[in-house]
Order: structure tokens, then sequence, then C-alpha cells
């Protein structure tokens, strides 16, 4: 398994419908890759000058949207995951909706 350092955080992207609305199918080729993903491990917290830890205020199995070129694509196990700071979360989705992208 793999442990963020600091203030990072392992991020599993959630994918999209492949269908519109109106049951187009979506090739994966004019697809764009989600801002929507679920965080799988994290670091300790940020680490202040006198060595003191803060922790972050997301948790393994939190439901987060981040920014569109946030993070870094890494793979693991054969997964492809993303690495990043907790600054480039933009918030945590509290509910089981869809946040739906503005048009």
């Amino acid at each position: 398994m793999f442990k963020p350092l600091h203030d990072r955080v392992l991020v599993r992207r959630v994918e999209q419908d492949e269908k519109t609305k109106g049951g187009i199918i979506i090739p994966d080729t004019a697809k764009e890759k989600p801002m929507e993903g679920e965080i799988i491990a994290v670091g300790s917290g940020h680490k202040a000058e006198d060595g003191t830890a803060t922790p972050l205020d997301v948790k393994a199995g939190d439901r987060v949207l981040f920014g569109k070129w946030s993070g870094t694509e890494v793979t693991i196990d054969g997964e492809e995951l993303l690495i990043m700071k907790e600054s480039d979360i933009l918030g945590v989705i509290e509910d089981t909706a869809t946040v739906k992208k503005a048009a």
C-alpha cells in the first residue's frame, strides 16, 4: 500500500457516465477526465516549522471535487491514481448526488 507524505492525498477518479441524457454513447477519446474522486489514503498532515503536524481536513473514503489540472498521475498496482496536495481539493461532496459541471 502507498502512504502519501505530509499534506498529500491519494485519489481514485470516479468514472462518469458513458452516455449523454439523449442516449448518445461518448467514446473514450472524447471524454474529459472526471474532476471528482474518492480519497484512498492521506498523509500525516501539514508540517509546521517547529515540527508539529496539523491533521488534514479530509480522510480516506471522502468523495472530493478537485481542479481539472490538479495532481500527478501515477500507476500503483496497475490502477491509475492521482497524488495531490490537500490544497488542490476544492471541496468534499457530502451527499451521494453527482456534481454537474456548469455548461
